[in-house]
């Protein structure tokens, strides 16, 4: 019982947030495909990756995490990519470093 509870403790979750319009555009759509094939890679290292999308037009949005341009990427709500779609390795160094 004890090991069980060391896994879902060992178990790291990190959110990213893919930023762009809707409907997102092919490139806000290969961002979040990036994005999951770390989250996919990871979680067999057990690292949750929670993935979530955010409308760049909203007004809440902008003013929260001040995204101008798309597409955009943050990691545990800090914007880290914006303007350009960054590549798997790249994503899996942002969120390895967040953990």
């Amino acid at each position: 019982m004890d090991y069980l509870l060391q896994l879902v403790n060992d178990v790291k979750t990190v959110k990213a947030k893919v930023f762009g319009p809707e409907p997102p555009c092919y490139r806000c759509q290969a961002v979040k495909k990036n994005v999951e094939k770390v989250a996919e890679k990871l979680k067999t290292e057990g690292i949750n990756v929670q993935i979530e999308r955010a409308n760049i037009a909203s007004k809440d949005t902008v003013k929260k995490y001040g995204v101008l341009f798309s597409p955009a990427l943050a990691v545990n709500d800090a914007v880290k990519v914006m303007g350009r779609i960054p590549t798997e390795e790249e994503i899996e160094r942002l969120i390895r470093a967040a953990e």
